[in-house]
């Protein structure tokens, strides 16, 4: 289990991680989102060892993870850190690279290992290639396989996907989240795409200016997010006013109905492919919603919220 205690971290005067707390289960997936630069990559790196807390303390499993004051060689055994520069054997083949951890002792075992680790994140083509020579994308699976080589207990991955094509993303993430959970192998992932979040992590973690504004299991943070910017993370949202309460609806929340809860005047319409995003005024506030169709711009129409209130 992970147990992150009060802890904060500055670079100078200005901390980038503010008295944050949270927790995870062993075997359990968390994701970490928010905007760009509030501190997401940061708290991987704390969680991983690379920097030394100012105040607080962290706990995998009973054992707490120390900075370069403390480890000659910063980063915590039992865990692997996957950072956005791949840090791969630009000269040598994609087997050596994801071989790299692995013992010669067992010539054999490794040959096998590293063959089931190229086929998960689907590279077995490349074997042979020299690193070198491949797309920023395949270099991202490359690195992929290698830190999953040792089967870590705790997977740290920063923006794991941001460079591979979406016509490979889905099958792969399948196939990596799906092995991370039959090997028990848990896993923090920084990440700004929602699909990572949605389909496949157990809890969400929603930073702001290094601090944590929502933390929970993903569908509950989803369904009722505390605040319009963490809505915003996860999609088109409108904050409209109910009674005596701001309503945070997600554009697939309001339909067209006759039996209108307001009305709303259409100004443009953007094709998703099977519907549309409609942006419409409600006098002064834009509100999105979706619909099979496009509307005719300047129409008004009236919608309907989706949920129980």
């Amino acid at each position: 289990m992970l147990k992150v205690s009060n802890i904060s971290f500055s670079y100078t005067n200005e901390p980038l991680i503010k008295k944050m707390s949270f927790s995870l289960k062993e075997g359990n997936f968390l994701a970490l989102i928010g905007e760009s630069g509030c501190g997401k990559s940061t708290l991987l790196q704390l969680i991983y060892g690379l920097h030394d807390l100012d105040f607080g303390t962290i706990f995998w499993n009973d054992e707490p993870v120390l900075g370069p004051k403390s480890n000659l060689v910063p980063g915590m055994s039992k865990m692997k850190y996957l950072a956005q520069d791949f840090d791969l054997m630009p000269y040598t083949t994609v087997a050596e690279n994801v071989g790299k951890f692995l013992s010669n002792f067992y010539p054999e075992e490794k040959k096998n290992r590293v063959k089931e680790l190229l086929e998960v994140v689907e590279m077995t083509s490349f074997s042979s290639t020299k690193v070198k020579f491949l797309s920023g994308g395949q270099m991202q699976r490359v690195a992929l396989a290698k830190v999953l080589a040792l089967e870590p207990e705790l997977l740290l991955l920063d923006e794991p996907f941001s460079h591979i094509d979406n016509f490979l993303k889905n099958s792969l993430r399948r196939k990596i989240f799906a092995y991370l959970k039959e090997k028990q192998i848990s896993c923090i992932v920084a990440t700004h795409d929602t699909q990572d979040v949605l389909s496949f992590c157990d809890q969400v973690l929603v930073m702001k200016a290094g601090e944590l504004v929502d933390f929970g299991q993903t569908e509950e943070i989803y369904k009722y997010p505390s605040s319009f910017y963490s809505a915003s993370l996860f999609g088109e949202v409108n904050q409209i006013k109910w009674e005596e309460d701001s309503l945070f609806l997600y554009a697939h929340q309001l339909e067209i109905s006759e039996n209108s809860t307001f009305e709303v005047v259409v100004r443009k319409n953007y094709f998703k492919g099977n519907s549309y995003l409609i942006e419409s005024t409600l006098g002064n506030q834009t509100i999105f919603f979706e619909n099979k169709y496009g509307i005719v711009p300047n129409t008004t129409v009236g919608l309907k919220i989706k949920i129980d209130l």
